[in-house]
């Protein structure tokens, strides 16, 4: 019989926070990893058959990196939805432990709700999207800046120094 173990990562930049909630009940935290390669890899084989193991983590800042490091090994791992995942009443106190055994406690009873997790075609269309609207957003306070100039040293619009501008943009 397979013995599933249901893991919690409270994700940062620099740090994971890591807890386990076995099959049988109990629920432990395993303490703070580096938020590295080698560091995920040892974690895996400490923790048994990678085949008995399912990862979970909150989508954020961090990205895809860990769910795709996660599935090349072979480990089934889910991102989940922040703001879907249950808060009990009253619970104020956050810490990162609380959050991993938070985490791990939700995903063993079935409670979290994965998003969908682009693959790196996708990722890379969506920082190109990313992309270009920032770049226009820099267009028009350029603009913006340009026109603001151009009224306060008294200067028409419709010079041509203006119209050159917009001309090539």
């Amino acid at each position: 019989m397979k013995r599933i173990k249901f893991v919690g990562l409270d994700v940062h930049a620099e740090t994971i926070s890591v807890a386990v909630a076995e099959h049988d009940g109990e629920i432990r935290s395993l303490g703070v990893i580096p938020n590295r390669e080698e560091s995920i890899r040892k974690l895996v084989k400490k923790l048994g058959l990678v085949e008995e193991l399912r990862f979970c983590y909150e989508a954020g800042p961090t990205g895809y990196a860990l769910y795709w490091q996660l599935t090349r090994m072979g480990a089934k791992c889910e991102v989940v939805a922040p703001t879907l995942v249950p808060v009990k009443a009253g619970d104020r106190v956050k810490t990162d432990r609380r959050d991993a055994l938070k985490l791990s406690r939700n995903y063993r009873a079935g409670e979290l709700t994965a998003v969908w997790v682009p693959d790196a075609a996708h990722e890379a269309l969506r920082d190109l999207v990313r992309a270009r609207e920032a770049a226009k957003q820099d267009e028009l306070r350029a603009r913006h800046r340009l026109s603001k100039f151009l009224i306060w040293n008294d200067l028409s619009t419709t010079s041509n120094c203006f119209l050159l501008f917009s001309s090539c943009c």
